[in-house]
């Protein structure tokens, strides 16, 4: 079995580098090649072609073959990875006044079965390793150029923790991309015992929490993970996570027609997130042909955000970018099944 040496920390890239018979400091040649999108062993040039062949013969690097590459008019772009097992992941770069923003996906699918997302049609496949999650942000830098993170793609990221961590780990590395924590946001539907588990990391990450009703009746319905982690047991561990982390959640939560976008429930959940360190961002939810569930009108959104923000609840709605090309929230994965 070759050696995945995307997913290695430096320390152990250098280790790995030692038992090959190789001086110390081409761990650090091969780690900044890595981190600059160089996927490719061929393409390292500044390598001696025998030490190339070498890797090649030990080691692996993650495949991110462009498949498809589909521009909207707003100038969001996304990206259909091909990976080395055929499996097919999507990738979003959007761009805002601060600078481009990358959605990466941490698995091939999802078994989180969320009723508005695309992303567990056809359940899960795979997780990624922490190398292609590295890789998916290290590429579209170099094609783009990027300024932020959000893991939000196709998966849960929190039902792939140890790869989550590893690949946060090494982003964090000034040896390679020297990405600070304070610019990535992870996202979860809520899998309470890793929520506390990451809050003992104590990393300077966003966490965004799908929240999307205020109630266990609504979210139920809509968001199956609810039966085993009820909305109680959610708040009381994000409360926790901020007592730990020190760190202000981001709620996300998406307004569906006639599910959970009445004045009653704006006011259920103004009162559940009442006195927490917290963002609430509304979602008009976006067309996912397969679910069927339809946006909310825009005076309903407008009305549901007042009533936050009139309740002390720090309120944004945000835009929705790349819905022609399918890479707003909730729509990945369209793509990757159309093309299998």
């Amino acid at each position: 079995m070759k050696t995945d040496i995307a997913s290695l920390s430096f320390d152990e890239l250098s280790a790995f580098v030692a038992e090959m018979g190789l001086p110390k400091f081409r761990a650090g040649q091969i780690y900044r090649n890595i981190s600059r999108g160089i996927l490719d062993f061929n393409e390292m040039t500044d390598l001696s072609l025998d030490l190339r062949k070498k890797l090649d013969e030990s080691a692996q690097l993650p495949v991110l073959n462009i498949k498809k590459k589909l521009v909207d008019s707003d100038g969001t772009v996304k990206y259909l990875f091909e990976l080395y097992d055929g499996a097919l992941i999507e990738a979003v770069v959007m761009n805002y006044k601060h600078g481009n923003s990358v959605c990466i996906s941490s698995q091939v699918g999802c078994r989180m079965a969320c009723a508005f997302c695309a992303s567990s049609l056809h359940g899960l496949q795979r997780s990624l390793t922490a190398g292609e999650m590295y890789c998916q942000v290290a590429l579209l830098n170099k094609l783009h150029g990027v300024s932020s993170i959000v893991i939000m793609g196709i998966g849960e990221p929190l039902d792939n923790y140890d790869n989550l961590l590893r690949f946060l780990r090494n982003l964090k590395d000034e040896r390679g991309m020297n990405m600070s924590h304070r610019h990535v946001s992870v996202s979860t539907c809520g899998l309470v015992p890793k929520i506390l588990e990451l809050a003992n990391e104590k990393l300077q990450i966003t966490l965004s929490i799908s929240l999307h009703a205020p109630d266990n009746e609504t979210r139920s319905k809509i968001m199956p993970v609810n039966k085993s982690y009820d909305v109680a047991k959610l708040i009381s561990a994000c409360k926790e996570y901020i007592r730990i982390a020190g760190r202000r959640i981001s709620f996300e939560y998406t307004l569906i027609k006639g599910i959970n976008d009445s004045d009653k429930h704006a006011e259920t959940l103004a009162r559940l997130l009442k006195g927490m360190l917290c963002h609430v961002n509304l979602i008009n939810v976006n067309y996912v042909e397969e679910r069927g569930l339809q946006p909310t009108s825009p005076e309903r959104v407008k009305r549901f955000g007042e009533i936050l923000t009139s309740r002390g609840i720090n309120t944004t709605l945000r835009r929705s970018l790349g819905k022609e090309i399918n890479a707003a929230c909730g729509q990945l994965r369209q793509t990757a099944l159309k093309e299998n």
